[in-house]
């Protein structure tokens, strides 16, 4: 066997086609193979796959996986042939796909490293540029997230997370059973809520499949929720309540040391959890409880809450509801009526204990692959990137 008999065997070319030639040229050195068809081959169409005679040619080449460490170019004159029916078509190689540089398994080894790498650093790892890359990763994560099937998703989290500085956000939408990142949309208004409605349609699902719909306490996402899905019920996060319960004692704290300066390390003896205080910080509380009644009251109020959470009880709720709004302080008459508007969605966490702690570990693994990557050029690729990694895609790639 001569070297081009050698190379086909390795390329794993189609009876039509065979390594004409093969030569190493230029500084670095390169290896050319050159391929051709073989001659009175009849090709099929394209669009209606009968086979047909070839018209002419064109010159096209690819970069292919290196043979060895030196860098690979396939060359071919690639047939057009003229098919009676849909006239003259150029025919797809089988060792690429259309429109594209580079050879399949050079794609495939691509995406493999793209999925575990930043694309600037596979893109110096390869000697190619990043855009001609991003092309193909957004190819290939495009058509594997179109067909994503969402009809069996019931409930939803949705959730924003940062895309670039200057309060620029991004609107996730995961699925609260698999825990796989569904869409990403530009923005954080209910805009976003409205295109993932209609996304729902191109996935296999509708939007009165959705029964539950885990969200924090954004006007805009409620709007959203109760617009594009009337019939399913609203979670709000426990940890986005209690985050108000906490800043509500953070406040009445502040306001007592504006007046009377408290000692050291009484905002954090004040705003942690009574069993993961130390011996002295729950000394500290102890005696500003006794100086601050009020901030006992505060205090008392969380706690209480978070009881209510913790035994899932709405009567709980309800008595804690009652003494709260019966408190003359602001601050705490305040949480009171926030509560009582947002009540229905708060005892949705009672009955499904659904929280938004997936899709806060998906956004980390997201600002995760943005901190590596030291942003993104465009939102296009901070999407690509996101649905990768978080998408469970099936991505039709050649074995390599």
């Amino acid at each position: 066997m001569d070297q081009n008999g050698l190379f086909e065997v390795a390329l794993q070319l189609s009876k039509e086609w065979r390594v004409v030639s093969s030569e190493f040229s230029g500084e670095p050195p390169k290896l050319g193979i050159k391929l051709d068809f073989k001659e009175g081959t009849h090709f099929c169409c394209p669009e209606c796959e009968v086979k047909s005679p070839v018209h002419d040619t064109v010159e096209k080449k690819w970069r292919h996986l290196n043979f060895w460490q030196y860098e690979t170019i396939l060359g071919a004159r690639v047939p057009r042939i003229r098919c009676e029916k849909c006239g003259v078509k150029q025919i797809d190689v089988p060792w690429a796909r259309k429109g594209s540089g580079f050879t399949l398994m050079f794609e495939a080894f691509a995406m493999i490293l793209m999925k575990e790498s930043p694309v600037s650093k596979v893109a110096e790892i390869l000697k190619e540029t990043d855009h001609r890359l991003w092309r193909v990763l957004i190819h290939y994560v495009n058509e594997a997230h179109a067909k994503r099937d969402w009809s069996e998703s019931r409930m939803i989290l949705i959730d924003e997370t940062s895309a670039k500085k200057g309060h620029r956000y991004v609107t996730s939408f995961l699925d609260a059973n698999t825990g796989e990142l569904l869409l990403m949309v530009e923005g954080r208004s209910n805009q976003a809520v409205v295109e993932f409605c209609a996304q729902m349609r191109l996935h296999g699902s509708e939007p009165e499949k959705v029964e539950w719909a885990g969200i924090d306490m954004s006007p805009a996402f409620i709007k959203g929720v109760r617009e594009c899905f009337p019939q399913a019920q609203v979670v709000f996060d426990r940890f986005h309540v209690m985050q108000m319960a906490g800043k509500m004692v953070d406040e009445i704290r502040k306001a007592i040391h504006r007046q009377n300066s408290l000692v050291q390390g009484a905002r954090w003896a004040v705003l942690g959890n009574e069993w993961n205080l130390s011996d002295e910080q729950r000394e500290i509380r102890q005696d500003l409880c006794k100086l601050y009644p009020i901030l006992a009251k505060a205090l008392e109020i969380r706690d209480r809450l978070q009881d209510a959470y913790d035994q899932k009880s709405e009567e709980l709720l309800q008595w804690w509801y009652r003494s709260a709004s019966r408190c003359k302080h602001p601050q705490i008459k305040k949480l009171a009526k926030t509560i009582k508007e947002h009540w229905q969605g708060i005892i949705g966490f009672f009955q499904t204990n659904l929280t938004n702690g997936k899709i806060e570990a998906i956004n980390g693994i997201i600002q995760m692959a943005k901190r590596c990557a030291r942003g993104f050029r465009n939102f296009e690729y901070f999407k690509a990137i996101s649905y990768l990694k978080c998408s469970k895609l099936q991505l039709n790639l050649p074995a390599l």
